[in-house]
């Protein structure tokens, strides 16, 4: 998934996911590898805290679904059956994990092929984890089959009417099952920790198409009546399906764009470099191990910048510009394709294994397609980001490898933690026995974990038998264990400087000092980039003039770049620059994507004026959000009139 950063400036490029003041490491007996261990048995009962399954007992092996989509109810309706391996050989019950579904139908195959009905329970809600259903199965049946139906408030999915798509004619309807949200339209053992193939059939409305994380055939007639196959084992979070008014456009022999009919060119141009990615990821890395990459364009309520989901990439369209200056998101997604979906973490709890490799190996493809320079813009701005979050965050979220229990919400982690610094502590490994051994240990780690589930305690085995004890000298594992469970960003970290951001800096003091505005002619070339760098390194709040002088040179309010939108409107608010406020409210009614309105929210919320104009764009845009965003803007403002209730000390 990407939530953060930006890209380069890929068509300037072609023409030619931090300061160290976070917390101090204090590795302390307690915190070591042992110690923090997630549940590293595949044969334990229940190794995620975040599911009710217990694979350790039966796993699914495989699915197949019969859903159907009803736009009218808002539902999927149908079946799931289970392809089972009953591993424990006391074992008699199926426990799924469900969040609002309504079962209504269990049966079983005997072993005379025939189907008989099954007990069954559903357990009350738990506000987080969901509904455990639990199945008696005392013949240990091969296949287990749930009939059922989603709600239309199901977490992990968004309908939506013809009004709010870009054509205005067809609904729309997507999923998004990462992190625990898969069991809101499927019931399953919803734990990255099970891998299972899938086949699906869908029915739809005849003008609709539908597409899932699977075979989707570029050439399939729009008929309303849908099959999918996905021969290569994922886990839950993975599962992927919408449907809509979508068309396809290719980009190469083995990658193309699926977006509105309006849409689907501009994307393509925008993703043209989908397939030189490819070839270098695969250069860097080994095979491409799906066959196809294709991309999905979803409407602005999707609230993640992207979603991995394989063969179909979920993207959003706020990082389609114009200019190519945001698709290093597409090296991120692509490179999931190794780091995530080909090996996968254990438990959320492990969530650096997928974001913070993946984010290591997107700058690699950067740097290697659009130079050095380019990359390291990527890794300042995404170090500034984690050192302004670790001055606010529990110390004990700032660890790689989390402890059971740290999170409450597997949707509550520390993003710059998983992807900024987990891919700095790749960089660190790769700097200190370099690329020549590095890239080789990578690109065989991915190959020997090729489908597999693993925790942290697995990479760290598999580290130091295969580079630490090969190459002694190098890294000590006292070393990796600040980093790993360690708060903080060690010393021993490596620095990234970039002159194109110096330059920036000092425009930047420039104005701050005299009111000297940045030159037209640096300006006009600078990257999102630079102008990203340019606003974050600006203080707390400016004079009201100082916001307009800006705004009349470089047209900062009602931007249609998502990154400068979304630094830009928290400073005006901040600053009482009520000019923006117009612009600002129409930005977030119209995108859904959480990391690019939320801080503007959270700005609004902190005066009375401020929180009624949030309310108010609230109550306007919530019907356009993904359930994910709105939750997150619901809290917002619930804290926020908490907090003003609450009586003065």
């Amino acid at each position: 998934m990407r939530y953060s950063i930006l890209s380069l400036c890929l068509a300037a490029a072609l023409a030619a996911g931090c300061s160290r003041d976070g917390a101090t490491p204090s590795a302390t007996a307690d915190q070591s590898a042992a110690a923090v261990t997630t549940a590293d048995q595949t044969t334990s009962a229940r190794p995620d805290e975040y599911s009710y399954a217990e694979p350790g007992k039966v796993r699914i092996n495989d699915l197949a679904l019969e859903l159907k989509v009803d736009f009218d109810k808002k539902e999927l309706a149908g079946s799931a059956t289970y392809t089972l391996d009953w591993t424990d050989p006391k074992a008699t019950q199926l426990d799924l994990d469900t969040r609002d579904l309504t079962i209504e139908k269990v049966v079983g195959e005997r072993s005379d092929g025939k189907w008989a009905d099954l007990k069954y329970t559903l357990a009350a809600k738990d506000e987080k984890l969901g509904s455990r259903l639990t199945i008696d199965s005392p013949a240990r049946n091969p296949r287990i089959r749930v009939t059922y139906h989603t709600s239309p408030e199901a977490s992990g999915l968004q309908w939506m009417t013809p009004e709010m798509t870009q054509g205005k004619k067809t609904p729309f309807m997507f999923s998004q099952s990462q992190q625990i949200h898969a069991r809101s339209w499927v019931p399953l053992q919803d734990t990255p920790s099970v891998r299972f193939t899938y086949t699906a059939h869908v029915t739809s409305p005849q003008d609709t198409m539908v597409l899932m994380s699977a075979d989707n055939d570029p050439k399939a007639a729009r008929d309303g009546d849908y099959t999918f196959k996905m021969p290569q084992k994922i886990p839950s979070y993975l599962l992927a399906i919408a449907a809509g008014d979508l068309v396809f456009q290719p980009i190469s022999g083995r990658a193309g764009v699926w977006a509105e009919p309006g849409m689907v060119k501009k994307a393509a141009t925008e993703f043209a470099d989908t397939d030189k990615m490819m070839q270098t990821a695969e250069r860097l890395y080994g095979p491409y191990r799906w066959e196809r990459y294709d991309i999905l364009v979803l409407p602005p309520s999707f609230p993640y910048g992207g979603m991995e989901n394989p063969r179909l990439t979920f993207a959003t369209p706020t990082v389609i510009v114009g200019d190519k200056s945001l698709v290093s998101l597409v090296a991120h997604e692509l490179a999931h394709s190794w780091s995530g979906n080909l090996v996968t973490f254990y438990t959320p709890n492990d969530s650096w294994l997928n974001e913070g490799f993946t984010s290591y190996v997107e700058n690699r493809i950067i740097e290697d397609l659009y130079g050095k320079e380019a990359a390291d813009m990527e890794k300042v701005i995404s170090r500034n980001e984690l050192a302004a979050e670790y001055k606010e965050i529990d110390p004990k979220l700032q660890a790689l490898a989390l402890r059971p229990g740290t999170l409450a919400d597997p949707d509550g982690s520390s993003a710059s933690t998983n992807y900024t610094k987990g891919a700095w502590f790749l960089q660190f490994l790769e700097e200190r026995f370099g690329r020549e051994t590095f890239d080789p240990f990578l690109k065989e780690y991915f190959n020997h974990f090729a489908f597999q589930s693993i925790p942290t305690t697995k990479f760290i085995e598999y580290a130091k038998a295969n580079l630490l004890d090969k190459n002694p000298g190098k890294v000590t594992e006292a070393e990796m264990d600040a980093w790993i469970y360690g708060p903080g960003v060690p010393d021993s970290a490596p620095k990234t400087v970039s002159p194109r951001f110096d330059a920036v800096d000092a425009a930047r003091k420039a104005f701050l000092d005299a009111g000297t505005l940045p030159a037209k002619e640096a300006t006009a070339k600078w990257s999102t980039q630079e102008w990203v760098h340019f606003i974050d390194g600006m203080p707390k709040t400016l004079k009201t003039e100082q916001l307009a002088a800006l705004d009349a040179a470089y047209h900062f309010t009602g931007t249609p770049n998502g990154e400068i939108a979304q630094r830009w409107y928290p400073l005006a608010v901040r600053s009482g620059y009520t000019q923006a406020n117009t612009a600002a409210a129409e930005f977030i009614t119209r995108v859904g994507r959480r990391k690019l309105i939320m801080p503007t929210y959270n700005e609004l919320v902190k005066t009375p004026e401020g929180l009624k104009l949030a309310e108010d764009t609230f109550a306007k845009a919530r019907p356009g959000y993904h359930p994910i965003t709105t939750t997150s803007v619901e809290e917002a403002i619930a804290k926020a009139k908490a907090t003003a209730a609450a009586p003065a000390k």
